[in-house]
């Protein structure tokens, strides 16, 4: 028999209580609950022996929780169905990389070697979807280990196409059952990459390699650049070198280096600039690259000389001087005729010569391009300094008119720049104020950053992460990508706290192009257009950092999804990710990680601002 309390309820509300009755109560109790929450959070920020964080807060995941079933319920009240994840794409897109289709090119009519190159604007909507790790893909060693062992089932290269690399590679590779192992630099290679530095350094002029950042030599652009050995080398001499070659289907160079924690990036010569201003790199260097550089009207040849410094070195080590004899000298003489020529119009000297290796030095003084013969490579009208992002090659000589026309052995010596240098990129929209502004921003930022990376943070540990909490593992994270960088504040930070690490500046092709800067002081950067896929191979980062650019996409109507997609693509198994943006974007941004199937937490900075961190970490799938 029904109480008298439940007669008189029923009476009020009637014998059924309506479904959304029951919602809105469940709601209420959801916000009590967080209300309660907040008030103890206060009472608790308000005792004097416990510390505040400027990360964390009390009940944070009680909070978060409650926000996330209040906003299902919403979604279930109104009838809405949650998104949905998105599907594994199927095996042939392991190793996919966009705007690179060898096929579509062909059609449209592109050859010549231009059907090689990146063409976004044939790029179809095809369907979304994650695309999965090959079936044997395991996680890289940590560095340094991982510079010198890699997993053979994480890059797409055959037994049959290292036995046809180069003898350079040959002799500092060695393909075992389930690895590729490099040799180590002990000295007993004959005609290692260690002799290989140091007989480039002589031929400068120097005792040894460990003198070239002190001759100006701090950036290096390796183009077509094997498996990456020249770079690894280098990066024990703290000079940062980026490989740079072609989209291979197979084999390819860009991925094996990406995969030994080496700087790389897809971009090639054959019909357009590369993606740097003029003035970029203190040296190019060219093995056995297989680039006919006198070729196109030594156009090819021009465009070296626009990303070159002043008083900076081209090295060329061809293949044609191997062979003995008189016909090795008449493939060397035909060789050198037509670059001669070239580099004389290009104001460069032929600074010295040993066996199958050429240095070139390109001019320090501007004022020699007015004495050069008639018809010579014309100067260009317009400074070339301004946004570089896949224009044709011109036939004309960059940057002379530039005030960044400063020769390498004057420059400063580490990624500091003196204050005549910084005045001089004020013109490329930095001013010394903002820039230390922003430097202090992220010696900050950094430190609680670091701490956020460790899968305790996605566990439901019972208490705050502090300093008695285990650390990321060390060395954990290599490859680096910030997205959205103006100062490169964060590759600072980095360096400052000798994180082993090395960061993608990526400046975004319709903000204020900082890219000179970034490049001036030392630090491996490139220009790109986030409405488009980035040049690189699957798998290729393990961490993925961006400030404002969900904001900054949005305004530019760029797909968000797709975006997320072409993260989730270049972002390794179990990497990260830290979003910082405002609070409705970060929400907008968990609910695409959650069809990414990310693991994904909000993150208060309690500095009273709008700001809000998003920190995912991409899971391990398998199929």
């Amino acid at each position: 028999m029904r109480s008298s309390w439940f007669n008189k309820l029923s009476i009020i509300i009637g014998p059924r209580p309506p479904v959304n009755w029951l919602f809105l109560c469940l709601i209420s109790l959801l916000v009590l609950i967080v209300v309660l929450g907040s008030s103890s959070s206060n009472i608790d920020d308000q005792a004097p022996d416990i510390p505040v964080s400027l990360i964390y807060t009390n009940y944070r995941r009680v909070k978060e929780q409650a926000v996330v079933d209040y906003l299902e319920l919403r979604s279930v009240a109104r009838g809405v169905s949650r998104q949905r994840e998105f599907d594994l794409c199927g095996k042939e897109r392991e190793n996919f990389v966009p705007c690179y289709n060898v096929s579509a090119n062909l059609l449209a009519g592109f050859k010549d070697g231009e059907e090689f190159d990146r063409h976004c604007e044939l790029l179809v909507e095809a369907e979304r979807c994650l695309v999965r790790p090959p079936k044997e893909y395991k996680i890289p060693l940590q560095w340094p280990a991982g510079r010198d062992v890699i997993w053979s089932g994480n890059v797409k290269i055959t037994k049959n196409q290292f036995l046809a690399s180069g003898s350079m590679t040959k002799r500092l590779m060695l393909l075992e059952e389930n690895q590729i192992a490099f040799h180590s630099e002990d000295g007993l290679i004959y005609d290692g990459m260690k002799d290989y530095s140091r007989q480039l350094a002589e031929m400068i002029g120097l005792g040894s390699d460990n003198e070239l950042p002190q001759a100006g030599v701090r950036t290096i652009l390796d183009i077509n650049c094997g498996f990456g050995s020249f770079a690894a080398h280098l990066a024990s001499l703290k000079i940062m070198t980026v490989c740079i070659a072609p989209y291979e289907a197979t084999g390819s160079q860009v991925q094996l280096a990406l995969e030994r924690g080496l700087p790389a990036v897809i971009g090639n010569f054959v019909a357009r600039q590369l993606s740097y201003p003029s003035l970029s790199y203190d040296m190019v260097h060219c093995a056995q690259c297989g680039i006919i550089w006198d070729g196109k009207d030594g156009r090819f040849l021009i465009e070296v000389d626009r990303v070159l410094k002043p008083g900076g070195y081209f090295v060329l080590t061809s293949p044609t001087s191997r062979s003995q004899g008189s016909s090795s000298q008449m493939k060397r003489r035909n060789m050198l005729m037509p670059m001669e020529e070239l580099t004389q119009q290009l104001c460069w000297t032929l600074l010295a010569q040993q066996d199958e290796t050429f240095i070139w030095q390109k001019t320090a003084d501007v004022n020699c391009y007015a004495y050069r013969k008639k018809h010579a490579i014309p100067l260009c009208k317009e400074d070339d300094d301004a946004q570089s992002y896949y224009r044709p090659l011109q036939p004309c000589i960059s940057g002379t008119s530039s005030k960044r026309w400063i020769a390498i052995q004057n420059r400063s010596s580490g990624s500091e720049l003196s204050s005549a240098e910084l005045k001089i990129n004020g013109k490329y929209c930095v001013q010394p104020e903002d820039f230390f502004e922003d430097l202090q921003f992220w010696r900050s930022a950094l430190k609680n950053y670091w701490s956020l990376l460790t899968p305790l943070i996605f566990s439901d540990h019972p208490k705050r992460p502090g300093d008695e909490d285990p650390l990321p593992p060390f060395n954990m994270i290599r490859n680096v990508m910030d997205m959205s960088t103006k100062f490169g504040g964060l590759n600072t930070a980095l360096l400052e706290e000798k994180k082993s690490v090395w960061v993608m500046n990526v400046v975004p092709a319709t903000a204020s192009n900082s890219l000179p800067f970034l490049l001036d002081r030392g630090f491996a950067g490139v220009m790109h257009d986030w409405c488009e896929p980035f040049p690189t191979y699957p798998r290729t980062y393990d961490m993925l950092h961006a400030n404002g650019i969900l904001s900054h996409l949005t305004s530019e109507r760029c797909s968000l999804m797709n975006l997320f997609l072409e993260m989730d693509r270049i972002l390794r198994p179990e990497g990260w990710v830290i979003l910082s943006d405002n609070m409705g974007a970060i929400e907008m941004a968990r609910t695409l990680a959650a069809q990414v199937r990310w693991e994904a937490r909000i993150i208060d900075l309690q500095n009273g601002s709008d700001q809000r961190l998003l920190v995912c970490q991409k899971p391990f799938l398998k199929k």
